[in-house]
């Protein structure tokens, strides 16, 4: 049961375009569109063929979304990229209020 731990791994390549994009409801062209556009860049398999880890199967998801409620593909990765950015500075944030013995203060 060696490779049980790839099943936990966001960024183990284990999905191919066609899973990807059944897991997504998405065409597998949406999907190539991305790798092309550069916005999610799979893995390739030695036969040359797109693997898809669940991170980015997350981005593409979130993609989708935003494409839906009317975004260019520029600002839908400039809203994820904020996004990341957000998250990480709640993280920073919290991580420095924990060393300073602050956990129960409240956010500003």
């Amino acid at each position: 049961m060696a490779g049980l731990h790839k099943l936990d791994d966001e960024d183990y390549p284990a999905y191919t375009t066609g899973q990807a994009a059944e897991l997504l409801d998405v065409q597998q062209a949406f999907l190539r569109s991305l790798d092309s556009a550069g916005a999610v860049s799979p893995h390739r398999s030695a036969g040359g063929h797109r693997r898809y880890t669940r991170r980015q199967l997350t981005i593409a998801g979130r993609l989708r979304a935003l494409f839906d409620e009317g975004y260019s593909l520029t600002a839908s990765q400039r809203i994820l990229a904020l996004e990341d950015e957000l998250a990480q500075a709640r993280d920073e944030i919290s991580f420095l209020r924990a060393r300073l013995g602050l956990e129960g203060a409240a956010e500003a």
